[in-house]
């Protein structure tokens, strides 16, 4: 079997199945990426684990999980105008964090080019919005290409990456979530990687990289007019797709998943529209948009999320005085969720009823399918937490969410967190929910990768404005929700170990007086310990600490070493249900004669839960027994 790292670094190249982020990361060997920086964040994480998969000594890209996106960005930008090809990829909500800084990008000579790959999430399959970046990318002057396929992300990185270097101008490769995860044959050209240019090219006469007043405009009109040397190539690139059926009076415009979608809806369809798929989505091909129209009597622009180039094209319409019937979003539910091909074909037949052939009704028996909740891992610190914190609190006591595994405490029985925004926003919002209130305390969470992510200034505010809450970092060592990452306080980084960062010293060195440290199996320490914290007057902190035992466990199994054997129920439960209806562990089953029962295959054995049993019924498995 093919290792990963050896396909990525063949120089023959040849056809291999990969998903579209393994994809990418061929490509940025192929196009010369010196420099990529990135934090952590679904759909995107692969890209990084298909850089770790490269042998160390036979990898040319240097890359950094830095602290957040913001930062990725920076770091990807100084490396640019030094003169090196660089990277920064993220997640759909990650641009807000960069935002400070992406939407400078544009006015800048970025002199060895700079790619932004984003992973937008339609559906928000792990985010908390939907939001659409196309949007963003217009407020910072910064050209778009949507790739459909894994193929097509190798094609259009390359070539993002080039006109990039050449015009010196950021670039976004937009991804969504199957563009992501898909897997495709991609046929990967040959490559002998380029002798290391290790020369600083930095020169401030390449700029202004100052906007002071002077300098504004300046940088504002070489933004667009970059933008707009890239039009007449928007409308050329083999990316645009016609497929001509030879149909005058449909059409439908669309680029990216839809595309594909299309296409398998339209298979059973009897009367096929012309379809143009679009490769630049921003400058978009005006003149080949407008031929288009002027072509068919009605067109559907059929586009994922908002109605971004939906209103372009109206409004393009409309100057040239096109009498073209342009079908946009018909309601509500054409602006949500991904556009999957059942998706799709549901927007199709809104759009012309006849023009797919009749559904065939149901039949047979369709068993009903029970929800499932996500829930935190069998012998998650975070239920330990929350368990005992839950004790600590009084009905009417505020409690504010962050981003992170421990979010799912918001879920019953924990019900731990009302509110959220973002990473990092809980310290910030306690903060105002503590302002004349008298009677309700607040606590709030972070976890510690946020923590040094963004949630530092909060706490920095807590203190400087003397705010009265509790803040609870949940330390599990690991930025686990994205799939167990490093960082600042883990000791090691992607490259190797480097200095850890110590959230007690940072809280100290911030100036907070009252901080605790409990590990939250010992949860009457950590109960007391909450209590103590509420007690007090001002802002004050405990850390909540305990390894991510999913990381831990995978480590062992790793290592070969076996886990403990499961916990058994002995013949003290008085069947309180505890455990079932309180702490929640999925390892803990209910028998139809009401009995509890252990899952076997679930349980590590870890013994978090003993302490939550009223009746002490929960023991070791001894091993004669198992």
């Amino acid at each position: 079997m093919k290792r990963l790292g050896d396909i990525l670094i063949n120089p023959a190249g040849g056809a291999e199945i990969v998903m579209g982020n393994t994809a990418v990361v061929r490509a940025m060997l192929e196009a010369g990426v010196r420099v990529v920086a990135s934090y952590p964040g679904s759909p995107t994480p692969e890209i990084a684990e298909a850089i770790a998969s490269i042998p160390r000594a036979t990898n040319p890209l240097y890359f950094q999980f830095s602290t957040n996106e913001k930062v990725a960005t920076e770091v990807a930008f100084g490396a640019s105008i030094n003169g090196h090809l660089s990277c920064a990829f993220f997640k759909s909500v990650g641009l807000n964090v960069a935002a400070d800084s992406f939407v400078q990008l544009g006015h800048m000579e970025l002199i060895g080019g700079m790619v932004i790959v984003l992973g937008d999430d339609p559906g928000a399959n792990s985010s908390q919005n939907e939001q659409d970046n196309r949007h963003i990318a217009r407020l910072a002057y910064t050209p778009i290409f949507e790739p459909a396929s894994p193929a097509e992300v190798y094609a259009m990185f390359k070539e993002a990456a080039r006109l990039s270097t050449q015009r010196k101008m950021p670039i976004i490769l937009r991804l969504t979530t199957h563009v992501c995860h898909a897997k495709e044959k991609v046929t990967f050209a040959p490559w002998q990687p380029a002798p290391p240019d290790n020369a600083p090219r930095f020169d401030a006469k390449n700029g202004p990289y100052i906007p002071i007043t002077s300098a504004v405009f300046p940088m504002k009109r070489r933004a667009l007019e970059r933008l707009a040397g890239l039009e007449q190539y928007a409308e050329m690139t083999a990316f645009n797709v016609l497929a001509d059926h030879g149909n005058r009076r449909r059409g439908i415009l669309t680029w990216g998943l839809p595309y594909l979608s299309l296409l398998d809806v339209l298979e059973p369809a009897g009367e096929k529209p012309d379809i143009l798929k679009l490769g630049l989505v921003y400058p978009w091909p005006k003149q080949l948009v407008g031929d288009f129209l002027r072509g068919h009597a009605e067109v559907k622009v059929l586009e994922e999320l908002d109605d971004v180039v939906e209103r372009e094209v109206k409004a393009l319409a409309y100057d040239q005085g096109l009498k073209t019937k342009i079908i946009g979003k018909r309601d509500m539910e054409d602006w949500m969720g991904e556009y999957t091909a059942d998706k799709v074909d549901t927007v199709l037949r809104k759009t012309w009823p006849d023009l797919l052939p009749a559904l065939a009704p149901r039949t047979g028996f369709r068993p009903a399918v029970p929800g499932r909740p996500a829930q935190l891992c069998p012998g998650c610190g975070h239920r330990s937490a929350f368990h005992a914190i839950k004790q600590a609190l009084r009905p009417a006591d505020i409690t504010v969410a962050d981003i992170g595994c421990h979010t799912l405490g918001y879920l019953e029985p924990y019900e731990m967190g009302q509110m959220l925004l973002c990473m990092g926003h809980s310290s910030g919002t306690a903060a105002g929910l503590s302002l004349f209130n008298d009677s309700r305390r607040v606590v709030a969470f972070v976890g510690d990768s946020t923590f040094f992510h963004a949630g530092l200034p909060g706490l920095v505010n807590a203190v400087f404005n003397n705010h009265k809450f509790t803040l609870i970092v949940m330390e599990n060592g690991t930025t686990a929700m994205t799939g167990h990452q490093d960082h600042p306080g883990v000791g090691k980084n992607f490259n190797g170990p480097t200095t850890r960062i110590s959230i007690r010293a940072m809280l100290e060195a911030a100036g907070v007086k009252s901080i605790r440290e409990v590990d939250t199996y010992r949860q009457d320490l950590l109960r007391q310990a909450v209590e103590e914290a509420l007690a007090e007057d001002g802002f004050s902190v405990v850390i909540a600490r305990h390894p991510c035992m999913l990381k831990f466990t995978r480590e062992l199994r790793h290592k070969g070493r076996p886990l403990p054997p499961p916990v058994k129920i002995g013949p003290a439960c008085k069947r309180r249900y505890v455990c079932i209806s309180e702490f929640a562990c999925p390892t803990y089953q209910l028998a139809p004669d009401g009995s509890v029962w252990v899952q076997d295959d679930l349980c590590i054995g870890d013994g978090s839960c003993k302490p939550t049993c009223p009746e002490g019924a929960i023991a070791a498995t001894r091993e004669k027994e198992k």
